[in-house]
């Protein structure tokens, strides 16, 4: 049977939370997760891939069972939140390695990337977007207008994806047996967003949102130099992010894997998890992440 290690380090001062498995001498994998899970959200991922591969998934500041510092005392931005990764996986000698990537986790990612193109031998995003076309309109515009003009009112619309009906919809939307989907997922996340502070700090970070958009031709530029391997593995459903921000990927990438999944939605592995780790078995070993 697969071990699952829980672990803590301190990084930059903060006590940040981790899964870990599989031997440290095997190629790494770096999990990334999004909002507004924490790396509970690759609890059965990570076994069924120690056997290859050495898995590390932390819990971004603020999320899970990392320390949840003040907004007065963390700045909570992308770019803080990048710092804190990268420090972790230097402390523990990790210099390279594949990135999975998933909503917030992948513009951690791709500021990662970007700080260091050549610790990264591989991508895979499910639903992890990086470019205009994945933005579900009706799901970013009041994210957007909160970011230009954060106040009383545009706060009062992204306040709502905090609640547990919204995070309850953030899992169920766009599945086609939503039975599969277990409730403690969602019960979980809200409980964790739910802490003192926790709104605030979430507040910060949709209103940091913004900043990603920028940088996008910077990603694309570094997909285009690089020609890293990278697979794309997505819920058809997804609302948030939609199917077209998958097929953008081949834009930059002509080799691109890309597969979108019917029935899936926003939280991918809840209901096809087999599906993605057969994906995921497939293209890190045509990409050479097992050497």
């Amino acid at each position: 049977m697969t071990e699952t290690r829980h672990r803590d380090e301190i990084v930059r001062g903060h006590r940040v939370f981790y899964r870990e498995a599989g031997s440290a001498q095997a190629p790494a994998l770096v999990l990334l997760h999004g909002f507004p899970s924490s790396s509970r959200m690759f609890r059965q991922l990570i076994p069924a891939l120690a056997d290859r591969f050495h898995v590390i998934a932390p819990d971004h500041l603020g999320f899970g069972r990392s320390d949840v510092p003040s907004v007065e005392s963390f700045a909570y931005t992308f770019d803080s939140l990048t710092d804190i990764t990268e420090t972790l996986l230097t402390q523990l000698g990790i210099t390279r390695y594949a990135l999975y990537v998933h909503d917030y986790g992948a513009p951690i990612g791709w500021r990662l990337a970007l700080r260091a193109p050549e610790k990264v031998s591989a991508v895979i995003t499910q639903n992890g977007n990086a470019y205009e076309d994945g933005f579900v309109p009706d799901f970013w515009q009041p994210v957007w207008e909160y970011g230009r003009n954060p106040s009383p009112e545009t706060e009062t619309a992204v306040r709502h994806a905090l609640s547990l009906d919204a995070i309850r919809w953030q899992y169920l939307h766009g599945v086609d047996r939503p039975e599969l989907v277990d409730p403690d997922s969602w019960i979980a996340d809200h409980r964790d967003i739910d802490r003192p502070g926790g709104d605030r700090i979430q507040l910060e970070l949709l209103r940091d949102y913004s900043s990603n958009r920028p940088l996008y031709p910077r990603v694309h530029a570094y997909f285009r130099e690089s020609q890293v391997p990278l697979l794309a593995v997505w819920g058809a459903g997804d609302e948030i992010f939609g199917p077209d921000g998958a097929r953008a990927f081949a834009r930059d990438l002509p080799d691109a894997e890309i597969h979108l999944i019917p029935g899936g939605g926003h939280f991918l592995l809840e209901s096809h998890l087999d599906l993605v780790v057969e994906h995921i078995r497939g293209f890190l070993t045509a990409a050479g992440a097992q050497r």
